[in-house]
């Protein structure tokens, strides 16, 4: 009898087991693209240059690990880890952090999806379905490089989607701990005891979609602290971006539109600016895509505008594997010196031209 009791426990001990294994799953994903790509202008006495570039290509190659599990009653807790890198050579992307992409954990109901942890915030989820390049090389994310970085540290997020409105915000502690440069780490760690404000940062996003058309607006605002990039180098000085984005569906084309508002309170003075976009998605054929975009950037009291113009085609071997070309210009006024490629380099009021292809592989 006690074999027997024994032998039951065992089997049940067992069944127990597959059943949570069942209920628990783990998924390995990535991107790897890359490219060459050449242009104009990269400094001052009018040179060019052919490269591979780092930061993306027609998107940033990452590596990430996504894991679910079912608690019951609709009930799910999650993790995501997301590690960027350049292919190029292959060192670690968004200020040398092992999971700079994401790293974070949460619950997800039908109440929405609670986070915690380094994210993806609501500047970088509003304009997503508007912006039909999104982080090509060529693309807005090169005339503000916060927009495809625009990620917190120390965060506590929500996201719900009810009947087609989407809502969302993030709170963060700290919103940038790296101190490696560039526009993905910022040396901003905040949680300083006594000053509230210090490298704290919030976002919030309000979208609508249909089929047809959608519509989101976002408002995100960056306090500074001491060691701070960006001219934030005190609590009192802020970052603020407001965005109203759209996109419509004519048959197949996709218009897409935005502004971004930006008001810089910075330690060397205001500085007011507003980035206007507009582009074009259009599938030739099952494989074949043509996007287009145009984009204008009109600081206030500044003669330092930016006009920037681009087109990509992609053909898509699979659902998978794809092969791309990108033409594209940016016109500097007065003494502007930004980039047309992501992480370049241009002579100041420069007008820079480029040429770009490449393969991209999803798995």
């Amino acid at each position: 009898m006690n074999n027997t009791i024994r032998s039951a426990c065992a089997l049940l001990c067992g069944l127990c087991a597959s059943a949570a294994m069942a209920q628990s799953s783990v998924t390995v994903y990535g991107i790897v693209d890359s490219g060459l790509v050449y242009t104009t202008n990269i400094n001052a006495a009018g040179d060019n240059i052919l490269k591979m570039p780092s930061l993306t290509s027609s998107f940033p190659s990452r590596i990430g690990f996504r894991g679910t599990e079912d608690l019951g009653n609709g009930l799910q807790a999650f993790f995501v880890l997301e590690n960027g890198f350049g292919l190029d050579s292959g060192a670690i992307g968004q200020g040398n952090r092992l999971f700079g992409r994401q790293a974070n954990v949460g619950l997800k109901g039908a109440f929405g999806t609670f986070t915690l942890g380094r994210q993806n915030n609501m500047t970088y989820l509003a304009p997503q379905k508007a912006d039909v390049l999104g982080p090509n090389l060529f693309a807005i994310g090169s005339i503000d490089g916060y927009l495809p970085n625009s990620r917190s540290d120390n965060a506590i997020g929500y996201l719900g989607v009810f009947s087609g409105v989407t809502v969302g915000a993030t709170y963060s502690t700290g919103r940038d701990t790296s101190a490696a440069g560039g526009p993905a780490a910022t040396n901003c760690a905040g949680e300083v005891a006594g000053n509230s404000k210090a490298c704290r940062q919030v976002t919030g996003m309000l979208a609508y979609d249909t089929k047809a058309f959608g519509v989101s607006a976002s408002y995100d605002v960056l306090y500074g602290n001491t060691g701070a990039a960006g001219g934030l180098s005190s609590s009192a000085n802020t970052d603020k971006r407001t965005t109203l984005n759209g996109y419509a569906m004519l048959g197949a084309t996709k218009l897409g539109a935005g502004i971004i508002a930006r008001e810089l309170n910075a330690v060397t003075g205001p500085s007011d600016s507003n980035l206007y976009y507009f582009g074009v998605s259009h599938p030739l054929t099952p494989a074949v895509v043509i996007d287009a975009q145009v984009a204008k950037r009109d600081t206030k009291d500044s003669p330092n505008d930016v006009t920037f113009m681009a087109a990509r085609a992609t053909y898509n071997f699979s659902r998978r594997t794809a092969v791309y070309a990108a033409i594209g210009q940016m016109k500097n006024k007065g003494t502007s010196a930004v980039a047309l490629d992501a992480g370049g380099t241009v002579g100041a009021g420069k007008t820079q031209n480029g040429l770009m292809g490449g393969l991209r592989h999803m798995f």
